[in-house]
């Protein structure tokens, strides 16, 4: 990760898509806009609300040794299944503090150093682990799977993109690798608005949904949203302009 800003441009034309993928000088910041929806200070609250709800709601719980506090129903013909429950629990939550730090712009800007320790931390301590143990462990593990597919895509999808960014920055290619940790961050925050959308409804007196249902929208609705606002988010910040030739230039500007 670096502190400058980059851009990749992508040159589309009319026939099969041919890439080209270059980064720019950086650029001074644009005027903060004073629609107080576009005020980056504003999100970054919500998602410190996030990540202070993931620790009240799962955190606690694992605190202690006793098993029967797990919110995940244990195989007792598997002696560790707690312990990988415990190890996915605090991994997850390194995750979407790491998160939390990667999305402050103050931090970045005035304490590079930092921000780049915390990108690592989350990759090597927090997202690789937490997905790995989710969806080669603890899954397979489940009593119930209802919902499963639903949270091993989203894992799938997890290490892919997570894997991704760090290949993209190892090779220097650092506008790229920025997208694709934008939907790493997606993804990592994906189970926060299913444990909401979950306890909302089950607070609902007149519940019209059998909670089946709900955990399975939980379980695809929060990730799949989340990857769709991030995508919107990227291309509405693209700027795309039109070459006589007919190509079309598209220049991404780093997500973050």
């Amino acid at each position: 990760m670096t502190q400058n800003a980059e851009k990749a441009t992508i040159r589309v034309g009319r026939s099969p898509a041919h890439e080209a993928i270059e980064p720019s000088p950086s650029v001074p910041p644009s005027a903060p806009s004073s629609s107080i929806w576009r005020q980056p200070y504003l999100w970054l609250v919500v998602l410190a609300g996030a990540v202070v709800f993931n620790l009240l709601y799962a955190f606690p719980r694992y605190f202690s040794t006793d098993s029967a506090n797990s919110r995940s129903i244990l195989d007792p013909g598997v002696p560790v299944h707690y312990s990988l429950v415990v190890a996915h629990v605090i991994t997850g939550n390194i995750a979407m503090i790491t998160v939390f730090l990667q999305f402050w712009g103050w931090l970045r800007r005035n304490h590079p150093k930092v921000h780049r320790i915390s990108g690592r931390v989350y990759i090597f301590g927090g997202a690789l682990p937490s997905a790995a143990l989710g969806v080669f462990t603890l899954i397979p593990l489940r009593a119930d799977h209802q919902g499963s597919i639903g949270i091993v895509t989203m894992g799938v999808a997890w290490l892919a993109t997570t894997i991704t960014g760090l290949v993209m920055v190892r090779k220097g290619r650092y506008a790229e690798h920025r997208r694709w940790m934008a939907y790493s961050f997606a993804l990592a925050l994906g189970t926060t608005w299913g444990r909401i959308l979950v306890g909302m409804f089950t607070i609902w007196p007149t519940m019209p949904l059998a909670i089946s249902v709900i955990v399975e929208l939980a379980n695809w609705l929060g990730w799949v949203l989340n990857l769709v606002v991030a995508h919107w988010i990227i291309e509405r910040m693209a700027k795309r302009r039109h070459n006589p030739d007919g190509t079309e230039v598209v220049t991404y500007p780093a997500p973050a």
